[in-house]
């Protein structure tokens, strides 16, 4: 990454961002409005808001956006960062000919360095030349495809007590068009987000570009982060755009081997959009993702110092750990949700 950037001045960045929040309404209590009812799931606990990433449920065989609605709904929960698929295939996105889970497993496993056979090979050769077609025809779909459904399902979803705060489609990498971008910013404000997600790329070039082009839409970006993930990693993002952000993940930042956890949310904590959830191991414990409370991420301390601290991003619960023998990804986000709920009260 890039170490040259434009310097600001600490008052003249305060200044900006307070100005470009203020006539967007990135965070906020407006942005979870009140349930119509009792019927209605209410995860707003103590002035915090904690929802859900809807990756969390992909193991599940309907990814349709009404199934996915009521996996939220079950849960209990009254807010997401809503993936791209459900709302994209709802709206008549053209279908992957390509199983994305065999494909992503290919592509763990050879950037994983494991040796893969030469059937594997091909195979993976083979679905990403298709995988290539198919994104220039769900780029043509995008560059035509009315906003309508895409603010029908927002309707949808507030009518069941739950809004989205976050849109995460795959419309924001180095590789899409201006035109997929601009589509992916209009589209998440269709559906009532304040901001889209996507990976950090890493790229000041990119940060800059998705940052300029989000301020003109009154969006925000969050850029997610991995074991990458150090207390600098966003500050070029940070200084380029008012419009660029934090999607903090905590739990990949305790694998990443940082050792000051909260020191980040409390110094970054009104650039923070929302937060992910997860409870990871640190490099000397082997780094993995386990259950919520037996790891080394200080969820509980997380939360307590949002609540005590008035923070107004969300804290979003990302079901990564392997799920126990028995159970399901509903029965575990209720689970995650329990502990945000103990912690918290």
């Amino acid at each position: 990454m890039k170490t040259k950037r434009q310097s600001l001045s600490r008052r003249k960045f305060l200044a900006t961002s307070a100005v470009f929040a203020a006539g967007t309404s990135i965070t906020g209590p407006a942005l979870f409005g009140a349930s119509g009812g009792n019927k209605n799931p209410n995860s707003l606990i103590k002035g915090v808001q904690i929802g859900v990433i809807t990756y969390s449920f992909r193991s599940l065989p309907d990814q349709s956006a009404d199934a996915t609605l009521q996996y939220v709904l079950d849960c209990g929960i009254s807010a997401i960062e809503l993936m791209g698929d459900p709302a994209e295939t709802y709206a008549g996105k053209p279908a992957n000919p390509v199983d994305r889970r065999a494909y992503y497993g290919l592509r763990r496993a050879s950037q994983n360095g494991e040796s893969l056979t030469e059937d594997q090979m091909k195979q993976m050769a083979d679905m990403e030349a298709t995988l290539s077609a198919y994104n220039k025809e769900v780029a043509s779909w995008r560059a035509g495809v009315s906003l309508d459904k895409f603010e029908a399902l927002r309707k949808k979803y507030n009518k069941a007590g739950v809004s989205i705060y976050a849109f995460k489609p795959d419309a924001f990498r180095k590789g899409n068009s201006d035109t997929e971008i601009e589509w992916g910013l209009r589209a998440a404000k269709a559906l009532g987000a304040s901001h889209v997600t996507l990976e950090h790329p890493e790229d000041d070039a990119h940060t800059l570009k998705l940052g300029t082009m989000a301020r003109k839409h009154k969006m925000a970006i969050g850029y997610h982060g991995h074991e990458q993930q150090t207390p600098t990693l966003w500050d070029v993002a940070l200084e380029q755009s008012p419009a660029n952000g934090l999607n903090l993940d905590l739990g990949h930042y305790v694998a990443a081997g940082n050792e000051d956890i909260l020191g980040i949310v409390k110094a970054k904590n009104d650039r923070i959009l929302s937060m992910h959830l997860k409870d990871r191991q640190s490099p000397a414990n082997g780094k993995g993702n386990i259950l919520w409370g037996t790891g080394d991420t200080p969820l509980k301390s997380a939360l307590q110092l949002m609540r005590d601290n008035k923070y107004r991003f969300p804290g979003t619960i990302e079901l990564e750990y392997d799920i126990p023998e028995g159970s399901d990804p509903v029965s575990e986000v209720k689970k995650c949700l329990e502990f945000c709920r103990e912690a918290l009260t």
